[in-house]
């Protein structure tokens, strides 16, 4: 899973990102709503987490409205220090799904970006999916079993796998693998060879190829 932070204070921002990287997470951290604002566009994105005041010409409110309008539905945290309901009712007509307060606990942050992910990239409020063949994908650790037991899959394999279970009932082409799990250009070549090493541990056609397209998991 790939996060966004938009975050100008350093301290806080590095505490952020070493804290979600240990918990699993792939994070992009910015000090600049600019900076911020191109990377939505050059990268997929599970979760937008957005300070609202930070620097560059656009605040957070403003980031998330332009990429609503955009089309762009990411689903997106603000961290603020607001406590206005004025100030809360804005950032939801924004787009947002939550808002956490400054100060706050990094436990406290993890669970409301769980939860988030859970809801809104997995479209499931359950702890866990059901897969063809017997699979089921826990959506708290992010972890396949087959049978109650887990499979031991590496960091690449481990993200290959979330694409496709997001987006499990639809083809993820080769341009959505390289920008979701790489987020730059790869060779296709490379792409299948990490595909097939996933499919060697699995029951043969949960992933489905499509031939000269990508690949994909029933619904």
């Amino acid at each position: 899973m790939k996060i966004l932070i938009l975050e100008d204070e350093s301290m806080l921002a590095l505490s952020m990102r070493e804290f979600l990287e240990e918990s699993g997470y792939d994070v992009d951290c910015f000090s600049c709503s600019e900076d911020a604002y191109d990377a939505v566009y050059d990268k997929i994105y599970d979760l937008l987490l957005l300070d609202v005041k930070v620097l560059g010409e656009k605040n957070g409110f403003e980031i998330l409205k332009t990429v609503r309008e955009e089309g762009i539905t990411t689903p997106a945290i603000f961290i603020t220090s607001l406590t206005d309901i004025d100030d809360l009712t804005r950032g939801y007509k924004c787009g947002a799904c939550d808002y956490i307060r400054k100060p706050f606990d990094l436990a406290e942050l993890k669970l409301r970006v769980e939860q988030v992910i859970k809801v809104h990239c997995f479209s499931s409020a359950k702890e866990k999916i059901d897969l063809p063949y017997g699979y089921t994908y826990n959506v708290e650790n992010m972890k396949l079993y087959i049978a109650e037991e887990s499979i031991q899959l590496a960091k690449t394999e481990a993200k290959i796998l979330e694409l496709l279970i997001k987006r499990r009932g639809n083809v993820v082409s080769y341009e959505m693998f390289w920008e979701a799990v790489w987020g730059e250009w790869i060779d296709p070549t490379n792409i299948r060879v990490q595909v097939g090493t996933l499919r060697k541990k699995l029951r043969k056609d949960f992933i489905k190829n499509i031939r000269g397209v990508g690949y994909t998991i029933d619904s």
